[in-house]
């Protein structure tokens, strides 16, 4: 994707989403639904559950697949990016097709949250996940979790191994070495919890730093990884499932990429969730509520900890194919205060890194 064309779009998506949020914090002006008609099918219709997944494809495809069996309703799913979709959700408000939302991050689940377009789910499903991967006012739940990590090639920058934060890769001898995903929203949902930690004035000297490095942008983290893998760039900042998923596809001998989880209480380590929110008005408002409920099954679940080597939400599930470090302390952190996306995205394109 061309500089200029990702940052049009980003710079357009981060216009969606402060206009619509704007609106919704001022209120609609919109009547409120019809009490006893929201999230109901006629008797004798079979509804088709639709779903807007801001999770790759290849990532959660055969997942959604069992889902459909599991909920015994047809499903149609619509890929795209999460913050892509986020606004369209906002633009298309109580007119969209979409019953949940199956999102990459919180963030984004929070900033539809805020604009009044999630349905608050069941206390059932709610008491299934600890109460730091829900939402307060139980509007979205977390599906899976995952940690930001450095991804490194050990020949280039050992270094990596001993590092805390992220500000240590703010260095000159990483110019032009460092590899980051632009438009991903695990890259947004970082750069969110940075301007949380450290203010709108520290994000954005972190982030002028960075790019001053003149850092090599990918489409996504599988990419990322790639390149640090094949020495094309020393450093790189991406999730750590990938790494792990890298391993089992190709084996430990070959991959040459390591990674390294920062601490706790630095924006770098911050553990984000993908996770799932019913739209408000859906018309098929139980079979999304059956579909958030299948997504943290324990063979849901168990999909998450073997097949995308993420963190399960529901206790009592490990791995079985991959040996993931355990999660110690993370960054005390809200994760609905990530919710703020669309001046993330603003930010990002002020300082070039779109």
């Amino acid at each position: 994707m061309a500089r200029t064309t990702a940052r049009r779009r980003t710079a357009a998506l981060a216009a969606s989403l402060a206009a619509v949020t704007g609106l919704a914090a001022c209120g609609s002006g919109e009547p409120e639904a019809t009490p006893g008609t929201a999230g109901t099918t006629p008797a004798g219709e079979s509804a088709t559950l639709t779903i807007y997944s801001g999770r790759n494809e290849n990532l959660v495809g055969p997942l959604l697949e069992q889902l459909e069996a599991a909920v015994g309703t047809q499903v149609e799913v619509r890929y795209a990016g999460t913050s892509e979709l986020a606004a369209q959700l906002l633009e298309e408000g109580e007119n969209t097709d979409a019953d949940l939302f199956f999102s990459q991050d919180a963030g984004a689940l929070g900033a539809l949250a805020r604009a009044d377009r999630l349905a608050p789910l069941p206390d059932d499903v709610l008491q299934l996940v600890p109460g730091e991967y829900r939402d307060a006012n139980g509007q979205w739940v977390a599906t899976s979790a995952r940690a930001r990590v450095l991804a490194y090639d050990p020949a280039q920058a050992p270094e990596v191994e001993q590092m805390t934060g992220i500000d240590q890769i703010l260095d000159e001898k990483y110019r032009g070495r460092l590899g980051y995903a632009p438009t991903n929203a695990s890259f947004h949902a970082f750069v969110t919890a940075l301007r949380v930690e450290r203010g709108e004035d520290g994000a954005r000297e972190w982030l002028e730093r960075f790019a001053a490095l003149e850092p090599q942008g990918y489409d996504n983290n599988v990419a990322v990884l790639d390149a640090v893998d094949s020495g094309q760039v020393a450093v790189g900042l991406i999730n750590h499932y990938y790494w792990y998923e890298k391993v089992a596809e190709e084996g430990a001998d070959a991959v040459n990429a390591r990674i390294r989880y920062l601490s706790s209480d630095d924006p770098g380590a911050l553990v984000n969730v993908a996770g799932a929110g019913v739209l408000a008005g859906s018309d098929a408002e139980d079979a999304a509520v059956a579909a958030v409920e299948y997504l943290l099954s324990d063979e849901a679940q168990q999909y998450f900890a073997d097949e995308t080597a993420e963190y399960p939400v529901v206790e009592g599930i490990t791995s079985t194919r991959h040996d993931v470090q355990p999660l110690g302390e993370t960054l005390s952190i809200d994760l609905n205060d990530l919710e703020s996306l669309d001046q993330t995205l603003v930010l990002l394109d002020e300082v070039g890194l779109t």
